[in-house]
């Protein structure tokens, strides 16, 4: 675990200098109330890892690792509105802490300060303007175009969480200067990754304890919101199951790369088995 804490370290140092710089001192203490309030930092690590994976040296890749988890956060500052979630990470959430106004300034700068991080590499840019655009049509489908069967929910679970996930892995593999190819099989690893970890999601908000989970439970079925227990009659262990095919699926991806073995691609693996056992 040294390994990876070593990592995952970097992006917290990067991420509390940027947040540290945000002008004025309002807004900067409302971003860092919404990202520095903990969270699994999931996202960058597979930004780092992947780079570390494809060769590169991962001190080239913390910029795009904390660019991809102030987007994620700026995200989640608008789902907790939407659903009215008063808690995020067993701290109050932004709009609850702030008012709603505040909380979408905070979000907007949590956006404008990952774009400032990215604008060194179109590319990369590239990457996070269309993992963007998925996610907002993943959110308003959620809102006006509800799943109403497996097919249409996994299609939402890849634009609302897969594909933060891809952005995450393929900016590792940019930093790197990998080819087009192993971009891809990142990406297809990552994306498979995030829907694995958006169906345990869904399955946790459905049996976990709300303490130990760091945030309100039962919100899909109050809210009616769709997760794949909801929209299927699925059983939780048959939703699990369809969590460790994806991930079965992302370690096929992840093999097709032909990078060379490593420590970071080992975490990469054990990150997709971990999804779809972890308690929150």
């Amino acid at each position: 675990m040294e390994y990876l804490e070593r990592r995952v370290s970097m992006v917290e140092d990067r991420l509390e200098a940027v947040i540290e710089a945000v002008d004025p001192p309002e807004l900067s203490a409302e971003v860092a109330h919404v990202a520095l309030a903990g969270g699994k930092r999931v996202r960058p690590a597979v930004t780092v890892l992947s780079c570390e994976a494809c060769g590169g040296d991962p001190e080239d890749a913390v910029d795009f690792a904390v660019a991809i988890e102030l987007v994620h956060n700026a995200s989640l500052v608008i789902d907790d509105i939407i659903d009215r979630s008063d808690v995020r990470r067993g701290t109050t959430s932004a709009w609850t802490e702030y008012g709603y106004g505040p909380a979408i300034i905070a979000s907007d700068g949590l956006l404008g300060e990952a774009f400032a991080l990215l604008s060194r590499d179109d590319h990369a840019m590239e990457i996070v303007a269309e993992s963007m655009a998925e996610l907002g049509e993943g959110e308003a489908t959620e809102l006006v175009a509800r799943p109403t069967n497996e097919r249409e929910y996994m299609l939402l679970a890849r634009r609302k969480t897969g594909a933060l996930f891809r952005a995450a892995a393929e900016l590792g593999a940019v930093a790197a200067d990998a080819d087009p190819f192993t971009i891809e099989a990142f990406g297809d690893y990552a994306e498979r990754v995030g829907v694995a970890f958006q169906i345990r999601d869904d399955v946790l908000d459905a049996t976990a304890d709300a303490d130990a989970l760091g945030k309100p439970t039962g919100q899909d079925a109050q809210m009616d919101r769709p997760s794949l227990v909801q929209v299927t009659e699925l059983t939780v262990e048959e939703a699990d199951g369809r969590a460790r095919t994806q991930s079965e699926q992302a370690l096929d991806a992840l093999a097709t790369s032909n990078v060379d073995e490593s420590d970071s691609l080992e975490y990469l693996r054990h990150l997709a088995e971990f999804v779809v056992v972890r308690e929150r």
